[in-house]
């Protein structure tokens, strides 16, 4: 049976990777997917490497053509879609153009809007196609996105993807912050581009940043994943 799953975390926690390896392990048994993104995020919109996934991307004229990549190099296209789009005629009018639908699965879910959550119900529903939504729950305030507040609200099953902070705790909050490290309480929630200055932190140190007691270290040290004589 189809369902409505929602995958939330804090950010760099490895939600577009996750995305990207779900699509690839429906295509390497045939199965066909459609990505989809909010037309808002833009950052990764410009000639992408192969497909990961391996499937044929839409015609470089499609309007709606974008890309979704992780940090780790993974890509594939996606279908960008406007903040007032109707993602059930979307999903409708790509099974009438293309075919059997297998999964619909959806990059930074956390700007859709309450209504296009409700159409991607739908999506589930009434055609029988399973909806995979990747996304934040809470902005750089502590407080839900619309999106993130309705997918908790409707979605069938819930799964947090973890990262940690830099305390070694569990992140769970995100903080903006300036140049030198201190948390920006205001402005707009939507900020795109210039991920520097989100950090993910554990709600203790949420606080403290929050209220001035202490600051991020934006540039820290980045480990190669494999050291010479680290183990057998």
């Amino acid at each position: 049976m189809a369902k409505l799953y929602f995958y939330y975390s804090a950010m760099n926690a490895g939600k577009t990777t996750t995305l990207l390896q779900s699509a690839y392990n429906y295509h390497e048994r045939g199965m066909r997917t459609l990505i989809i993104k909010p037309a808002i995020d833009t950052r990764a919109d410009e000639p992408p490497a192969p497909v990961a996934d391996g499937a044929t991307p839409p015609p470089a004229t499609d309007a709606g053509l974008g890309v979704v990549a992780s940090r780790i190099g993974l890509r594939a296209h996606a279908r960008r879609f406007a903040h007032d789009a109707d993602l059930l005629a979307l999903v409708r009018a790509d099974v009438a153009a293309r075919g059997k639908l297998d999964c619909v699965l959806v990059d930074e879910a956390q700007f859709l809007r309450k209504a296009q959550v409700w159409q991607l119900t739908d999506v589930v529903d009434a055609l029988g196609i399973p909806v995979l939504a990747y996304g934040l729950r809470t902005d750089f305030r502590g407080e839900l996105f619309e999106g993130s507040q309705y997918l908790l609200a409707w979605a069938d099953n819930l799964i947090e993807i973890k990262t940690i902070c830099h305390t070694g705790r569990k992140a769970t909050m995100v903080v903006r912050v300036d140049e030198h490290g201190r948390a920006v309480t205001d402005g707009p929630q939507v900020e795109i581009g210039g991920n520097e200055r989100y950090v993910s932190v554990s709600r203790p140190e949420f606080k403290k940043i929050m209220s001035g007691e202490g600051r991020v270290e934006l540039q820290q040290t980045v480990l190669p994943l494999d050291m010479p004589g680290a183990g057998a």
